[in-house]
């Protein structure tokens, strides 16, 4: 039985869809549906049961023996989230005490860190967890921040493990700029593609942010985004190559510009591309970043070989197979 955190989410409600696909086991989802469409991105699946998150921890203690691996991909992900406490109460106190839980009852567990942990990128993209290294990131939002406290909190744990210490898989996944489908829940926080196309299909141009940097030009600054469906071919990797642990960048190991990503959507809907210039906000200028590449060498040398979809590739799957069909849910 796998246990999915943020199972109806984004990432999650993708990950529980590949696991069905592949015949993993029975699937538990751990989210809060609210009120509007989100429990459509898990409407197609055969689940065993949903949890409130409030009841996660007493049911994986009662159901230890069954549990195969406990995927945490649950989180408050908003970078404009201002409440600090119930962030960190949320991404940092709740991922301690599962850690623990699947550490006492010997239960894999994968758990969603994040890119944001980078800041700004002055001190690059390298997937290195000694607690050095850690320390000299700054992470630009409490979103991020959190994210990087329970990855250095994992290291201190782990420091100075012998390799039989947890006896169990542990992975952290530094996720990049990821797109695709389900994702539609997610208000302002949706991908750019998924912006662009809305705005593409309500007849006006595309937006995008201007440069304030010299080394970058309108549109040309460069994210590494990753197809979500990637993103869970990593994640089913490691499930099954249980030796495995530690903390990895999940994205594709190469950058490309808004402008790219834009063209690409345009494209793969047959129009003629328009983009329109606007100014970056002045509450997010000051903390913009302007480049994020994932290192996978890491990845790589653990012995993941698959290849990872370009943005033209992504984005042609997600816009014909997804957002122009009548279900665009997967």
């Amino acid at each position: 039985m796998y246990v999915v955190t943020g199972g109806a989410g984004f990432i999650g409600s993708n990950l529980v869809a590949g696991l069905e696909e592949s015949a993993a086991g029975d699937i538990v989802v751990c989210d809060r549906l609210g009120s509007d469409d989100k429990w459509r991105n898990i409407a197609k699946r055969d689940l065993v049961d949903i949890i409130p998150p409030e009841h996660l921890e007493s049911y994986i203690k009662s159901n230890a023996t069954r549990v195969d691996a406990l995927l945490h991909m649950g989180a408050i992900s908003a970078t404009t989230e201002l409440n600090a406490d119930l962030i960190i109460e949320q991404n940092f106190r709740l991922s301690c005490s599962l850690w623990n839980i699947c550490k006492t009852e010997k239960i894999p567990f994968i758990y969603a860190s994040s890119a944001a942990t980078y800041g700004a990128g002055e001190n690059g993209f390298l997937d290195n967890a000694s607690r050095l290294e850690l320390s000299k990131l700054r992470p630009l939002n409490a979103y991020g921040w959190s994210k990087h406290l329970f990855d250095r909190w994992v290291a201190r744990k782990t420091e100075n493990w012998i390799s039989e210490e947890y006896e169990s898989q542990w992975v952290g996944l530094k996720f990049f700029n990821v797109y695709g489908p389900n994702e539609y829940h997610k208000n302002n926080m949706i991908s750019v593609a998924l912006k662009n196309f809305k705005e593409i299909k309500a007849g006006g141009p595309a937006v995008l942010f201007k440069s304030h940097n010299p080394l970058y030009s309108d549109g040309g600054q460069m994210r590494d985004f990753i197809w979500v469906g990637d993103c869970i071919k990593v994640i089913l990797w490691l499930l099954k190559n249980p030796q495995i642990s530690g903390l990895f960048n999940l994205g594709t190991g190469r950058a490309q510009s808004f402008d790219e990503l834009v063209n690409a959507v345009y494209l793969a809907m047959g129009k003629t591309p328009q983009i329109q210039y606007v100014e970056t906000p002045m509450e997010i200028r000051e903390k913009y970043q302007y480049f994020t590449q994932a290192d996978i060498g890491k990845l790589r040398a653990h012995g993941y070989k698959s290849e990872f979809k370009t943005v033209e590739e992504g984005v042609r799957e997600y816009v014909q197979s997804f957002l122009r069909s009548d279900d665009p849910y997967k």
